[in-house]
């Protein structure tokens, strides 16, 4: 299996970007990819608070650690690319590491 980092969008209308972040994930592992989602793990309650500005930033660059380790970013885009969306990428192509780009459809 290929390790992936999801990049989604989850600011702003966070129930409607959990649901799709999930699906990202389902449709990595269909193409037979782990995919690691950081925006869905380090903003559950207990962990970091995406409302928290300091902690918002560290766990964009958790994720950005992690993500140092993959294959591939994946850029799940049918919502659009948002600010930390962009770190990633920008962080993925200064390292050069692949960067895809999908659309799944918006939520049913």
């Amino acid at each position: 299996m290929r390790l992936v980092v999801v990049e989604s969008p989850f600011a702003g209308d966070s129930e409607r970007n959990i649901i799709y972040a999930r699906r990202a994930m389902h449709d990595c592992i269909k193409r037979d990819e782990a995919p690691f989602a950081s925006h869905l793990l380090y903003t559950q309650p207990g962990i970091l608070d995406d409302n928290i500005p300091h902690e918002r930033t560290r766990g964009i660059e958790a994720g950005l650690a992690w993500g140092s380790k993959a294959d591939a970013i994946i850029i799940y885009e049918d919502y659009g690319i948002s600010d930390g969306m962009k770190m990633g990428i920008s962080r993925a192509r200064a390292a050069n590491r692949p960067v895809e780009h999908r659309t799944i459809g918006e939520n049913p």
